[in-house]
């Protein structure tokens, strides 16, 4: 989308900032400070001080970590780093993007960062609100509108919460503000969210150093359209984001290109980024649009005759083929939740999520969430002389048939080679 509307690199006058305080944090390695109340004083505080000095509004939000959330398995993948107390004489750990694997450790630090931010000496022109787990922990908030619009607050992720804060200070006379962060959701968000914001214009300052760009969300606004913006939160999701899978092979280039191609699905995409009751209405259309990503000329209907199509008379190997119908039907429905509810609701401080399980996730024996794939049975059990390999020098413990417990046959890269001498 950055085509549509050129970045800038110069930094736009602003009359609000909101800040991304786990991104922040993640960017402000300690240096050489060696105790947590070394590295507030001197790192951390002074940063928010003088992104201040240049605006009359700082919000300072931050992520919170529930242990049942769909998040927690994607930060589990990341690894978990060894627990760290934070205290202001606390000492610094050596592999600091290692503690922030934590989240335990991400929680009391967001929290005692927050304590040092609220002693800052603020001028009186300023306003400072900092947020602490679902509270606002200290707020120089404007008369016009009640605390409760920001607290309590039910999101756990800053990147929705951070457009709430947008709105907050919009409405507070705020009309320009920017939202720093890394990361791309925020934009997606933040376009979908513009109109409701009512903001004269908003920016978001995207990446760190040689990479930090300030994306003119107004201006694609304009350039879209209402329809596209309205319809952006589903594609984004459906396409592939934090919660909900990609089609292999096939990004978000190859999906903006069949969008563009295929304008009839917008109506469709808008519908299922706005708290919709159920995604059967959808299915046809979306198959369509996932036939056409694959293979752009294909005049098939539904993604199975073109899985058949595929596999019987092109050649393309299993993982290389579109989901099937019961699939699609499971990644539909985490992308709907992930756009059409948790997005669809960013500027409400209590979001009232309804319950994954009805929209694509399944709970382990451990209350974790993980994705329900499909209420189809295993291929590689039903079918297993369609599984193959991809093992060229002999056949480990990361070998597909091994791991399903099969033989390996001429469809595999060793040609069956590695049981001959069984």
């Amino acid at each position: 989308m950055e085509n549509l509307v050129a970045s800038k690199q110069l930094h736009p006058q602003v009359d609000a900032i909101v800040l991304d305080g786990a991104a922040i944090v993640q960017m402000l390695s300690p240096g050489r400070c060696t105790t947590f109340g070394d590295y507030a004083e001197q790192i951390f505080v002074p940063y928010v001080a003088s992104q201040l000095s240049h605006v009359s509004r700082l919000d300072l939000v931050w992520d919170q970590y529930a242990t049942s959330s769909l998040k927690a398995a994607t930060r589990a993948k990341r690894g978990i780093g060894i627990r760290r107390k934070v205290t202001t004489t606390g000492e610094l750990p050596r592999n600091w993007a290692d503690f922030l694997r934590n989240d335990d450790n991400k929680t009391e630090l967001f929290h005692f960062l927050s304590a040092h931010i609220v002693t800052t000496t603020v001028a009186g022109n300023k306003k400072l609100v900092v947020t602490d787990a679902c509270h606002v922990l200290s707020c120089q908030l404007e008369a016009e509108l009640p605390d409760s619009a920001l607290d309590p607050c039910s999101h756990e992720e800053a990147d929705t919460r951070m457009l709430l804060h947008a709105a907050h200070a919009a409405a507070n006379g705020h009309g320009r503000i920017m939202i720093k962060t890394v990361d791309t959701d925020v934009v997606v968000v933040a376009i979908a969210c513009f109109e409701r914001l009512r903001a004269s214009e908003l920016w978001i300052a995207l990446g760190v150093g040689k990479n930090l760009r300030y994306i003119a969300v107004h201006e694609l606004v304009e350039v879209l359209g209402k329809d596209r913006c309205t319809a952006l939160p589903f594609f984004h999701a459906f396409t592939g984001c934090d919660t909900v899978s990609s089609f292999a092979g096939h990004g978000k280039k190859t999906g903006w290109e069949t969008w563009n191609s295929f304008p009839d699905v917008t109506s469709t995409f808008s519908q299922l980024s706005s708290e919709p009751t159920d995604v059967d209405f959808a299915m046809s259309l979306l198959q369509r649009f996932v036939v056409r990503m694959y293979e752009r000329s294909s005049s098939k209907m539904t993604v199975n005759s073109l899985r058949k199509h595929l596999f019987t008379k092109k050649g393309k190997p299993m993982e290389g083929l579109p989901p099937t119908e019961a699939a699609l039907l499971q990644h539909t429905k985490r992308a709907v939740y992930q756009s059409g509810f948790c997005w669809f609701r960013s500027l409400q401080a209590e979001q009232n999520l309804p319950s994954p399980g009805e929209w694509g996730w399944l709970a382990d024996d451990d209350c974790k969430w993980k994705p329900l794939w499909t209420d189809l049975p295993d291929v590689a059990k039903c079918l297993p002389e369609l599984l193959k390999c991809g093992c060229k020098k002999g056949c480990s413990k990361r070998c597909r048939c091994l791991k399903a417990n099969t033989r390996c046959t001429a469809l595999c890269a060793c040609d069956g080679a590695c049981h001959d001498d069984e």
